[in-house]
């Protein structure tokens, strides 16, 4: 039977190698993070490394986890998504929080989803980009006007709207939502409204006393984006409180406007002269239309109908 202490004296030495502070800051400062920092931080003496072990402790722990990360929602660190860095501070390391890369990412793509609001639009539309469309001699131009109407964003904001226009199918909406998208780089939000069922909507609002906030938000949106206008069951109250009251609103603040639709504009404005019970107002139509023409650059969007392929 083995003495006791040759059992023994192994463990402790192996203890001690682990509970040596001298042995464990070696250790723990030859990892790459405090290397990387060490090599950008040489006024900072050993002592005080050596008084900040909990600290460094934490940081290399953490930056462990990460190098073995299990994703965002799995994330073992002391705050989920975050990492500690080192900061010198009164003779001390000092821990800071600061955010991963893919916490980073995250936040990000909340921003993209923030900027972007939609009503009433399928998902496919709303998530369409310009790389992935098809560049056909129908629609070239209108896609150029919509990319340089974003662009322009980049040092100031655009003198005109634009009014896309053409037969069914041939992709005026999901280049709107393209250019949602595209709008995003440039920080700026937009409102992508699907007319028909928003005309619904206001209707139907009448007895909630939700019309005026629902109004706000196409007001007040940096780009407004009215998709299929025209398509709409038109009556005089919807026709001069409602689209009268957002483009009167948006014409004095200067916000551009962007229309989709399948008629041109004199044909929008002849939809508009005709109440639901059968009258004519031109003069208020083409009141209306006042607040629309000299706003908005036109752009005929033409092909096939993508819908039957």
């Amino acid at each position: 039977m083995e003495r006791i202490d040759k059992v023994v004296a192994p463990l402790k030495s192996r203890l001690q190698k682990q509970t040596d502070p001298e042995r464990e800051l070696d250790r723990i400062l030859d990892h790459p993070s405090l290397r990387s920092f060490r090599q950008q931080h040489p006024e900072y003496p050993r002592e005080m490394y050596r008084r900040s072990l909990p600290q460094l402790r934490q940081m290399v722990t953490e930056r462990k986890h990460c190098d073995h990360c299990p994703g965002l929602n799995q994330c073992p660190n002391l705050v989920p998504g975050y990492r500690t860095e080192l900061q010198g501070f009164g003779g001390y390391l000092d821990l800071r929080l600061a955010p991963c890369e893919k916490r980073i990412a995250q936040e990000e793509e909340h921003r993209r989803k923030q900027l972007i609001r939609s009503h009433y639009i399928p998902t496919d539309i709303i998530q369409a980009t310009f790389d992935q469309m098809e560049w056909d001699s129908g629609r070239a131009d209108a896609i150029e006007a919509v990319m340089d109407f974003c662009e322009q964003f980049e040092s100031g904001r655009p003198r005109k709207g634009l009014y896309l226009y053409g037969p069914f199918g041939v992709g005026k909406s999901r280049i709107a939502g393209a250019m949602a998208q595209y709008l995003v780089r440039y920080g700026i939000d937009s409102l992508m409204v699907y007319v028909p069922d928003f005309v619904r909507e206001i209707k139907e609002s009448i007895r909630d006393g939700q019309i005026q906030r629902k109004l706000d938000a196409l007001r007040q949106a940096t780009v407004l984006i009215m998709d299929d206008v025209g398509a709409e069951n038109i009556t005089p109250w919807i026709r001069d409180e409602i689209f009268g009251a957002i483009l009167q609103y948006r014409m004095v603040e200067k916000l551009p406007t962007v229309y989709t639709s399948n008629l041109g504009l004199d044909e929008l404005e002849e939809h508009w002269a005709h109440s639901d019970k059968g009258g004519i107002e031109k003069t208020k139509a083409k009141r209306i239309m006042e607040r629309i023409r000299p706003y908005v650059e036109v752009c005929y969007v033409d092909g096939p109908n993508r819908r039957l392929v």
